[in-house]
């Protein structure tokens, strides 16, 4: 991080870099050349504070399309496919270190870089912000304390991020203008008291509504304060400075959220709008703001100021990049049309375990109906496709435009007999039917030459824009209100008081009931044993005051913000890291995780780089 400020600190004078948008969705962060003008002097203007404020929030575009360290290597969700042995010879994938937490997790990680640079240079920018604000004298008092509060939050958002990541880190607090090598590492415990006192002064200066949608407002600080008390009472290895009085405020700032942003009337009402089929799909407006949400990270539609900030990755593409990084793509369907945004670009950084799907009722919760897309469409007419049938080798099919190429069956609904299987397995359909224990390989023969796959996960998915990695305008929720009421029923079950909607049972069960849609109220069904790949046992997940547990908490969380930025957090929040990967995470082969991997790795680079030389954490 040393010599990192320092460049950082470089890139933000440079004000061509400084000026890029985040959202122009509401004229918020426009472009306005300025260059004729030093910082000395532009920064001491009101134009110029605000922009210097505005330059702090492209870097959360970066920040949070980096989730490999906060998704992978869960319960939840692997780096990749493939940890069933081939039915045929055994054949087994190598896992990622990311999976199993071997000797290859280390120092080096690209990921543990990257993240880290992202979240220091976040840091120095909004350092600079409010370091120079001590200079802002022609700026209305009560617009100047709502700017800085906007970067005290953002700073305490990173250094939230990077506490929970590696522990003890630097923690500077000023502009930096001057290279430096000597950057100590603080107690968690003082991060923590410093996280918090940038929040409660963010709360008491930031507006209800921000003048501009998209900028950091008062429940935004009341949402971060629920998830930093939570989180600090937990005092993970005592070096928190967490007591049990941190739960009671943990669920006081959760009520708070709760107050004023009420749940959506359905799940899919939050994520972009779309069809199953892209035959019919949806071409309609897209809706982005719901009430529900308390922050989320901009995006929009033009291409020239929807892009990642440019001083951290060349960005050609630009936008919001959810829809091609989960699950496996439709693009190799038969009857495919290549690469085209029918189903768009997928590359599978983050593919869900068996876990992941196990820990829904199929049937009844709606929350699995618009993650998973389990059935694949011909897209174009396919003429004598010959499959590998083990029937009749010289079996040939055709294919209509909007034939079923796919059917990936749920976990409590497995094709038992050969007439509900493909003719690959000598059955009845011209299509491959995949069970969930055949998600991650495992199909009983290799080479079927029918589409073999797990379904695809579309909970972002949006449709109607160019092919890519990216191009996504709808904005990354970070903080809603269910996330709230889990937040709240978790503080109950630790031992906080006086929740205003009663017990940890009533906060869980307003999630539920929301994703039950027209069956609330029932009592739905889960896999006993999600990490079973092929038991159909059935428990319900429907909490009440004498079996909410945290674990069962943990199981909503992952149903109601799957592939949303905090799955890791969650984990090692509640000390279920170890425990939860060992028990859920696919990749049992080689699985080295232990409690050292609680924390991560400080980046080889930034040892280097430190003076005195920075400690490694332990284990490392």
């Amino acid at each position: 991080m040393k010599l990192l400020l320092k460049k950082q600190y470089n890139l933000l004078i440079a004000l061509g870099l400084l000026l890029v948008s985040t959202s122009c969705k509401d004229e918020f962060l426009v472009e306005t050349p300025v260059s004729t003008l030093t910082t000395d002097v532009y920064y001491k203007t009101e134009a110029g504070f605000e922009d210097l404020v505005r330059s702090c929030y492209p870097l959360l575009r970066n920040i949070h399309q980096n989730r490999v360290l906060v998704l992978n290597g869960t319960d939840i969700f692997a780096s990749q496919s493939g940890w069933n042995p081939s039915a045929v010879n055994g054949k087994e994938n190598t896992p990622s270190q990311i999976d199993v937490y071997d000797a290859r997790f280390n120092a080096t990680l690209a990921e543990l870089q990257s993240l880290w640079q992202l979240l220091y240079a976040e840091i120095a920018r909004t350092n600079t912000a409010i370091t120079r604000s001590e200079g802002i004298t022609t700026m209305a008092a009560a617009l100047k304390d709502t700017r800085v509060s906007e970067a005290k939050f953002l700073r305490a958002l990173s250094l939230f991020y990077a506490v929970q990541q590696w522990g003890d880190i630097p923690m500077p607090l000023k502009e930096v203008t001057t290279p430096s090598k000597d950057f100590p590492r603080v107690a968690s415990a003082e991060v923590y008291k410093q996280i918090i006192a940038d929040l409660l002064d963010c709360e008491a200066k930031l507006p209800v509504a921000a003048s501009n949608y998209g900028r950091i407002t008062k429940g935004a600080a009341h949402f971060l304060l629920s998830r930093v008390y939570l989180t600090r009472g937990w005092n993970f290895n005592n070096a928190l400075g967490g007591t049990a009085a941190d739960f009671d405020l943990a669920l006081q700032y959760a009520d708070k959220v709760i107050d004023t942003y009420p749940l959506a009337t359905n799940y899919k009402d939050l994520f972009p709008t779309r069809s199953n089929n892209p035959l019919t799909q949806y071409t309609g407006a897209q809706n982005d703001k719901n009430a529900e949400i308390v922050f989320a990270v901009q995006y929009n539609s033009d291409v020239l100021t929807n892009k990642t900030d440019a001083a951290f990755s060349p960005d050609p593409a630009g936008g919001n990049d959810l829809h091609s990084k989960f699950g496996p793509s439709g693009e190799g369907f038969i009857g495919s049309k290549g690469r085209t945004t029918d189903y768009n670009r997928c590359l599978g950084v983050h593919q869900v375990t068996p876990a992941g799907y196990r820990f829904f009722d199929p049937d009844n919760d709606t929350r699995y109906a618009h993650n998973f897309v389990n059935v694949g469409y011909a897209l174009a007419a396919v003429k004598d496709y010959k499959p590998l049938p083990l029937s009749n080798a010289n079996l040939k099919i055709n294919f209509a435009v909007g034939d079923t190429v796919l059917v990936c069956r749920p976990w409590n609904k497995p094709a038992t007999t050969l007439a509900e299987r493909g003719i690959d397995l000598g059955g009845k359909k011209n299509y491959a039917v995949v069970n969930t224990d055949e998600y991650g390989g495992g199909y009983p023969i290799d080479n079927s030459g029918l589409n073999i796959q797990p379904p695809l996960m579309w909970k972002f998915w949006q449709p109607g824009i160019p092919y890519g990695d990216a191009f996504g305008t709808f904005n990354e929720c970070i903080f809603r209100a269910a996330e709230a009421y889990l937040i709240a029923a978790e503080a109950i079950v630790k031992g906080a008081k006086n929740g205003k909607l009663g017990g940890a049972e009533v906060y869980y069960n307003k999630v539920l009931d929301r994703a039950l849609g027209a069956k609330k109220g029932t009592d739905p069904k889960c896999a006993a044993a999600p990490e079973d790949q092929k038991s159909l046992a059935t428990a319900s997940y429907r909490a009440t005051a004498a079996n909410i547990t945290v674990d069962l908490i943990l199981d909503e969380r992952a149903r109601e913000l799957m592939g949303e930025y905090s799955r890791w957090f969650d984990l090692k929040r509640t000390s279920k890291l170890v425990e939860r990967v060992k028990k859920y995470n696919p990749w049992v082969k080689g699985q080295s995780i232990s409690a050292i991997h609680n924390l991560r790795p400080i980046p080889q680079s930034e040892l280097d780089l430190s003076f005195p030389k920075m400690a490694q954490n332990p284990g490392y």
